[in-house]
């Protein structure tokens, strides 16, 4: 039996049975399913009980964190002080599995929402983990506006939730080019595409998911942004190296006085980009693809959701593109990357750390609700703090 080295992040207040096809899809394909551990995220008011039975009855390492949960979670770990870190009924949630990862030791962790399903024919977890162990050529995507749009060879000039209107209608170039050390796998999305309300309505859909679906046609290549270039990273189907948590803090949409929310894994992709690109890593696209089953529901209510960070999407990437981290010393030849774990982690820490100090003293008042940027700076600060706490004693470099 092998111990658990993948943390199964689910945020889930209603269709908790992806497990089982998940689940489902790695015994099918060999997948040693001793190496998964599932911590599904919920809420008070949910089938908390039903959930725990499901990860018995599959044979499953996990548990099941409503908000109550949670807290005695914080309460035992010494961090109580940390925990409005996890905002309340959000997806952004998923901050508490990338601390739970961080506390259990895990090597490795996915972000799966609830309302996607795996395809039959593809070893999903495999996969992930291959893409994570990549060395060799690959398309690698740029453009003149710096911004990378993952529904490019899609039919229907889509363009996926968070990616700026400024940066449309940009001028492409590929190239291939070698990759290693990559570091995060983002699959995409076939039937529903991932889309704001603006785009949706657009699309001519007034129930929250879109006129035009997408097929695995539409995603001929696996590829990786360029250096300095940015894309948006959705956390419905992803997997990821530990080190990156420090920089891959879920921002706290929803429950805030700004009523800004939906842009949370957006921006928290956009600071992961960053400190790959500053360390030197990558982050991988495309497959393995999953079934995007997005339940119906008003457009206008995700409008209404979305609106107020609008602005402040279109500006985010700028901040933290400018942020000047200073790395921590590697081996003799001076690269963080052949150096030992926690330099490693330490980099990923100094970026974090570098566009916190850029968001907290970012003057945004230009912009409708620019304070929550500063709100984002503070959270993120703490964010490095309460890993610090988790890490027996241990602490960043303090750059």
């Amino acid at each position: 039996m092998s111990d658990p080295d993948v943390c199964v992040v689910v945020p889930t207040i209603r269709e908790y049975g992806c497990v089982r096809d998940y689940v489902a899809n790695a015994r099918a394909h060999g997948f040693d399913t001793d190496r998964l551990e599932f911590c599904l995220v919920t809420e008070d008011d949910c089938p908390t009980g039903e959930m725990r039975a499901m990860l018995d009855d599959l044979g499953v390492a996990g548990g099941v964190y409503d908000g109550s949960a949670r807290d005695r979670w914080f309460e035992s770990h010494g961090i109580a002080e940390h925990r409005d870190l996890i905002p309340a009924r959000s997806h952004a949630q998923t901050s508490f599995g990338l601390l739970y990862l961080w506390a259990a030791g895990h090597d490795y962790g996915a972000f799966l929402d609830d309302d996607t399903r795996p395809h039959e024919g593809v070893d999903f977890f495999g996969t992930h983990l291959a893409n994570l162990a990549y060395e060799g050529d690959l398309v690698e995507r740029a453009s003149d506006e710096r911004w990378v749009n993952v529904l490019d060879d899609a039919e229907g000039d889509l363009y996926p939730r968070g990616y700026p209107y400024a940066a449309m209608d940009e001028t492409v170039e590929r190239r291939t080019t070698e990759v290693s050390d990559v570091v995060a796998s983002q699959g995409l999305w076939t039937d529903v595409p991932d889309l704001d309300a603006v785009r949706i309505l657009n699309d001519g859909d007034l129930r929250g998911q879109a006129a035009t679906r997408t097929s695995s046609a539409d995603f001929p290549t696996d590829f990786v942004a360029a250096r300095g270039h940015y894309l948006t990273v959705c956390s419905m189907n992803l997997a990821f190296r530990r080190e990156v948590v420090p920089a891959f803090y879920q921002f706290p949409m929803d429950d805030n006085e700004w009523g800004v929310g939906r842009f949370d894994d957006i921006w928290s992709g956009l600071l992961l980009k960053r400190a790959c690109d500053a360390v030197g890593t990558r982050l991988y696209n495309g497959r393995p693809l999953c079934r995007h089953e997005k339940a119906p529901r008003s457009t206008f209510d995700d409008l209404a959701d979305e609106v107020a960070g609008l602005e402040l999407n279109e500006h985010v990437w700028e901040v933290i593109d400018r942020a000047e981290p200073t790395l921590p010393d590697g081996d003799a030849s001076g690269d963080p990357l052949a150096a030992d774990g926690g330099a490693r982690v330490d980099a990923y820490a100094a970026v974090a750390r570098a566009v916190a100090d850029e968001l907290v003293a970012g003057d945004f008042s230009t912009y409708r609700n620019g304070a929550f940027l500063n709100r984002c700076g503070e959270r993120l600060r703490e964010w490095l703090s309460c890993l610090d706490a988790l890490a027996d004693g241990g602490t960043f470099r303090q750059l």
